[in-house]
């Protein structure tokens, strides 16, 4: 089994310990990821541009690793506020 760390720079990878990609053989797995934009320094406050700089962020992890979102098969949501959900879904669509 073959494994290769994939990292973002967050500080957060080094502080916790974990990447924000992980290729083992065929397999990528995208874990951890925020509305974090990387550019700016900030996270949006409105839950739909936050869900924009994710998949931004998740696309860039993805390319890194020789990958792309049309193979992704999974993904697990977690919001704080599940009352946001559907303030996600026009993004998520696209």
């Amino acid at each position: 089994m073959s494994r290769l760390n994939i990292s973002s720079d967050s500080t957060f990878e080094a502080e916790i310990g974990y990447s924000r990609a992980v290729i083992v053989d065929d397999w990528v797995m995208v874990s951890g990821t925020t509305g974090y934009d990387y550019e700016t320094g900030e996270i949006p406050n409105d839950v739909a541009q936050q869900t924009e700089q994710i998949l931004v962020n998740v696309d860039r992890a993805l390319r890194e690793a020789g990958s792309s979102m049309a193979d992704v098969v999974r993904v697990h949501y977690i919001l704080p506020n599940r009352d946001d959900f559907p303030g996600t879904w026009p993004v998520l669509r696209k």
